[in-house]
């Protein structure tokens, strides 16, 4: 079996903070990963990278938005990002886009407004799919846990991104699997794995609880769940959407020992 190659550097997530996406230096050990995933504002800097997927526009953040596609009234909104979007990704060679869901209201009811929300998500996600097939890309949904990242976020579990991309049904939707929400939320990690591999077009790691690095000390067996995906199959990237909970480039071993345990000691590093 082909062992995981294409591993993505969740940039945002493995350096500190820029002041200006501009002034962000390079990643550590770039020849590590084949691309990187980064949001809209890193467009300057997205030109010199070869990026393998970035997310739609999150709405106002001083409202609080955390994506459009699911929100009542802020379809215009969604489809304007939307197309925004697609321009950066046919400029970059990116293939997916990330379309976020977006939160429920402050104050709202989760199961009252559930309905709603998926109906408008539905109708955003049916104009999408067109849209991104013209350009021949893929947009992709993931669940964010809602435990203890955003106690808000609509879209939290494999089944119910499953599940409507079912409804949907169009091909160029996909499931984008983030290992550490999906444990935070449902746990039964081979299962679901086993289960929603087919509809999955990127995957993203981190250990939980502390959402560091795979050998982070926490719950997950990284290298189970890695041997898991090979097994089944799974030739997409693998997103280190991972906190560092040190040195960057010292926080690498990980991947070390995993090309060690596969007869290629210090491949790509």
């Amino acid at each position: 079996l082909a062992p995981l190659r294409q591993l993505s550097a969740q940039e945002s997530q493995a350096q500190p903070a820029p002041r200006s996406w501009g002034a962000v230096p390079p990643t550590p050990g770039p020849s590590s990963f084949r691309s990187a995933l980064w949001p809209l504002p890193a467009f300057p800097l997205l030109r010199s990278r070869k990026t393998s997927l970035f997310w739609t526009i999150r709405g106002d953040r001083e409202k609080g938005e955390m994506g459009l596609g699911a929100v009542p009234g802020r379809q215009a909104a969604f489809r304007e990002g939307l197309e925004q979007a697609v321009l950066y990704a046919k400029a970059l060679g990116c293939p997916r886009i990330h379309l976020m869901a977006g939160r429920v209201p402050q104050g709202a009811d989760r199961a009252a407004v559930r309905s709603e929300m998926e109906t408008v998500f539905l109708e955003n996600l049916r104009h999408a799919a067109g849209v991104l097939a013209q350009e021949s890309l893929v947009g992709l949904l993931e669940p964010i846990n809602t435990r203890s990242t955003d106690p808000q976020y609509f879209l939290d579990t494999p089944q119910q991104a499953a599940a409507i991309l079912q409804k949907v049904g169009r091909p160029n939707l996909q499931l984008q699997m983030d290992i550490f929400h999906w444990q935070i939320m449902d746990g039964n990690l081979t299962g679901n794995i086993r289960e929603f591999l087919p509809l999955v077009g990127h995957v993203q790691v981190a250990q939980v609880p502390g959402r560091g690095e795979p050998d982070s000390p926490g719950e997950l067996n990284f290298p189970y769940l890695f041997q898991l995906l090979e097994d089944e199959g799974y030739k997409g990237f693998v997103g280190c959407e991972y906190q560092p909970q040190g040195d960057t480039a010292e926080g690498l071993k990980w991947l070390r020992s995993y090309w060690d345990r596969r007869g290629r000691p210090q491949a790509g590093l």
